[in-house]
């Protein structure tokens, strides 16, 4: 009998061309692998940079050549911070007033949401675009009318109610709080989240005898847990780095923020830089503590958020 020595030459080519199309692949995950590394790289040396600032001796901070690494650590920078503000304080009243601009954003942005998602009254569409419309104006411009309006405020911090005869909210915690009650985005974001699900499950429970908000309340609110968490997220973190608009409604030490506390370490002729940077990695703590917590909802919040209607 006549044995074949060869080998086939089309299986070759076949081996060939699939070894040549994993390479590929593997070649096109490397570079994607080196480019995300080297985005986190760029991304990460700030906080490096803020971190690494904020435990070495003071000397060594502005000394040049830049070095990466101290060569002496030291906790004074934290323990000024402790000293020079009423820390406690102030982070008790950021978490108050952010704590509270959470939970009002939640609840009314997604309660309105609902409203413009399943019920279809009349001129809803014209009133959602209005609202939307309204997101194009620049934060900037309604500070001095939202300043006036907390200020002339009727029958708050000794007005009468004509808004006259007293200070309004002007340095209250509640001055903070009630222009951010709730947002234009937050009620866009979940309303997102509605429109995704049926509207059978409102039908039917309104001919069960359900009203609205126990149709929100009991069936759609449970839904779009992911959403809220995520709009949990946004909302602190908007409102844990607030900055500009408390320093122009709070004035006393009582009533401010952890925003705030960054003028203790600046004069006109001298920056602590290794306090800011102590007081700014303490302020970003919690963030990342909740973002940690939460980005399992985060990520699955803004990939159902992009849902369009």
């Amino acid at each position: 009998m006549k044995t074949l020595n060869h080998v086939n030459p089309k299986c070759n080519v076949k081996g060939w061309d699939r070894k040549k199309r994993i390479a590929r692949e593997v070649g096109k995950q490397t570079a994607l692998y080196a480019v995300l590394i080297l985005m986190a790289f760029v991304m990460c040396l700030p906080f490096y940079w803020s971190l690494i600032t904020s435990i070495r001796a003071e000397e060594e901070i502005m000394r040049l050549p830049v070095t990466w690494f101290p060569s002496v650590f030291t906790g004074a920078h934290y323990a000024n911070v402790f000293r020079t503000i009423p820390f406690f304080r102030m982070l008790l009243n950021s978490l108050i007033t952010t704590g509270v601009g959470v939970l009002t954003n939640l609840f009314f942005g997604s309660l309105a949401a609902y409203a413009f998602s399943k019920i279809k009254f009349s001129g809803h569409r014209i009133i959602f675009n209005i609202l939307l419309s309204s997101m194009m104006i620049p934060g900037v411009i309604t500070l001095i009318p939202t300043f006036f309006v907390l200020l002339r405020f009727p029958l708050a911090g000794g007005n009468n109610l004509f808004g006259q005869g007293g200070i309004g909210f002007y340095d209250n915690l509640a001055a903070v709080i009630l222009p951010g009650a709730v947002g234009v985005y937050g009620i866009f974001f979940m309303r997102q989240f509605f429109v995704s699900l049926p509207d059978d499950m409102a039908e039917s429970a309104r001919i069960d005898g359900a009203g609205e908000f126990l149709i929100y309340f009991r069936i759609y609110l449970p839904l779009v847990l992911p959403g809220l968490l995520t709009l949990g997220i946004f909302t602190f973190q908007s409102g844990w780095n607030n900055f500009m608009w408390p320093n122009i409604v709070l004035q006393s030490p009582d009533n401010q923020l952890l925003t705030m506390a960054f003028k203790f370490f600046k004069t006109p002729t001298e920056v602590n830089y290794g306090s800011l940077m102590a007081l700014s990695l303490l302020m970003a703590l919690p963030v990342l503590v909740l973002f940690v917590f939460m980005q399992k909802y985060f990520v699955q919040g803004v990939a159902v958020g992009g849902i369009k209607e």
